[in-house]
């Protein structure tokens, strides 16, 4: 997979032409025997009780895909029973604990940690509740709607590295590794790293936290800035999601930093209009399509109900906003 803009040495493709492509070939792989055979308008879920437990709501991505699980139980004649842990895991806990007890007939469980959530979605499978997933690489769980985070992962980590020249030392965001696609997007910055040895990860390196995830960002940038305080001697800052991009895109900017360039993922419209401004040194931000994750998973539920075979994972396309092609982009998800 490769990106739109590269610099200089690492060539050049349209990514929105590749965006097409890779659907294409994603739809070529479903059509081969797993393809689900009924049509969106014709998913029922009348009559049908919908778990719906969610990690938290207070990113973009999360509200994003909670909102529109909801409406699509509804949509399909369904009732949604749906929960919001607020980022506390002994609530992620206790609310599919109380799911389980009300045997809804499916559960969807929207991130969250997996050791946390383990044992409880294996609990809802053996409780004879089909468990289905947004970006929980679970084995308890029948189908997972996703980004293809080892693609969207490569990608940003190329973007960089050509951005920084192929050599540099760059600043690392690494709190969530027991979230899957975390996890995934982090070995994808490391495996491609590997092979620029001029590009080097600052050791140690930091970690994000919930809540208060930008302005603690923006205190670390800080502090990393005052050990590093001469231009040039950090080239690029990445995190797994964007809201710490946007806690040390603010902290680059208050410093006086702007030579530094900022990488992550989501799509939050605070950091595309960020990646739109010529004079930010917000670089790049893949954005995902939460809502439609979040409707995806439900129909998939309405389809796994009425008897069709699942794959393991659906996957929604993303696309990688940069300087070159976010208005593109955002004017394609229509958060522009």
């Amino acid at each position: 997979m490769m990106i739109e803009k590269f610099g200089s040495g690492l060539g050049r493709r349209d990514f929105l032409k590749f965006t097409a492509l890779a659907g294409a070939a994603v739809a070529g792989v479903a059509a081969v025997g797993i393809r689900p055979t009924l049509a969106d308008e014709d998913l029922p879920l009348k009559g049908k009780r919908i778990g719906i437990s969610a990690a938290g709501t207070d990113h973009f991505f999360d509200l994003q895909a909670y909102n529109a699980q909801i409406e699509e139980v509804k949509r399909l004649g369904g009732e949604p029973i749906a929960v919001d842990a607020g980022r506390n895991d002994g609530k992620l806990v206790s609310q599919l604990q109380t799911l389980i007890g009300q045997k809804p007939d499916a559960i969807v469980q929207l991130l969250g940690t997996l050791s946390v959530i383990d044992p409880w979605l294996k609990k809802a499978g053996d409780a004879g509740i089909p468990v289905l997933t947004i970006d929980v690489g679970s084995t308890y769980s029948l189908n997972n709607s996703t980004s293809d985070n080892w693609g969207l992962g490569k990608d940003l980590a190329l973007q960089l590295v050509s951005d920084i020249g192929g050599e540099g030392k760059i600043v690392v965001f690494n709190g969530f590794y027991g979230v899957t696609p975390c996890a995934i997007r982090y070995d994808q910055l490391v495996n491609v790293v590997k092979y620029f040895p001029k590009v080097e990860i600052i050791k140690p390196e930091l970690r994000d936290v919930i809540p208060n995830t930008v302005q603690d960002a923006f205190t670390q940038v800080t502090a990393i800035l005052n050990r590093y305080p001469d231009k040039g001697s950090i080239k690029a800052i990445w995190s797994a999601w964007d809201v710490p991009q946007l806690g040390a895109t603010q902290a680059l900017v208050a410093a006086g930093r702007t030579e530094i360039k900022t990488y992550g993922v989501d799509g939050s419209p605070e950091v595309l209009q960020l990646v739109a401004d010529p004079k930010s040194p917000a670089a790049a931000d893949v954005a995902q399509q939460p809502a439609e994750l979040g409707r995806t998973a439900i129909r998939n539920v309405a389809r796994l109900l009425s008897g069709e075979k699942l794959p393991r994972e659906t996957y929604v396309p993303a696309l990688l906003a940069n300087k070159a092609n976010v208005g593109e982009v955002t004017k394609k998800l229509g958060i522009g």
